[in-house]
């Protein structure tokens, strides 16, 4: 082991734990040492060091067995929760409307809330950019142009379109709209789909 490893307390306790999980797993699911081995490729001695402790964990090791128990990796080295998930973004006003973005990575899909008053934003002026979006409505009515199009969302409605046609959206009655915006690179689709009511 190396000599910094041995500094790391929760690594220690980590890959003290590993032993155990495995003896566990393989014993809740009926399975031999020699079963396990013949499944992984990895000799029965090693396998069984590894349960006791006398082996250190390696990913070369932890892969295979992985797969022959069809668990994630996280379910044999017993992974930390993750951090703090909260988005800290702060909003983005301009114009009457309030964008709060939701995702803290960039590039990819992004996705915002967003929060616009009446009357804001000027006359409606129809756009074109690369990339696909999805707006699904929260509360208040939107309007979206989009071509020759002209629609309004209703709280629950959702749509979603190519942005290379020529599109606004914004408030579509004297009141305020919140929405959700999901805005991905050029061809990466969304999973929800809404089709335009019928007239």
């Amino acid at each position: 082991m190396k000599e910094h490893d041995r500094d790391d307390p929760e690594l220690e306790s980590v890959l003290s734990g590993v032993g155990p999980r495995l003896r566990r797993l393989r014993k809740d699911r009926g399975v031999t040492l020699a079963a396990l081995s013949a499944a992984t490729g990895i000799s029965v001695s090693t396998l069984s060091r590894l349960e006791s402790g006398g082996r250190r964990p390696s990913l070369e090791l932890m892969l295979p067995i992985a797969r022959a128990h069809e668990v994630p990796l996280d379910d044999l080295v017993g992974a930390a929760p993750v951090g703090d998930p909260r988005v800290r973004a702060k909003p983005i006003v301009q114009h009457g409307r309030t964008m709060l973005p939701l995702t803290a990575r960039p590039g990819g899909l992004q996705a915002y809330k967003l929060i616009q008053e009446p009357g804001s934003g000027g006359p409606p002026e129809q756009r074109t950019h690369e990339g696909y979006e999805w707006l699904f409505v929260l509360s208040g009515k939107l309007r979206l142009l989009l071509a020759e199009h002209d629609l309004v969302l209703e709280p629950g409605e959702a749509a979603e379109f190519d942005t290379r046609l020529p599109h606004w959206f914004g408030p579509a009655e004297n009141e305020r709209v919140e929405f959700l915006s999901l805005f991905g690179p050029q061809g990466e689709r969304m999973h929800v789909r809404a089709k335009p009511k019928r007239g």
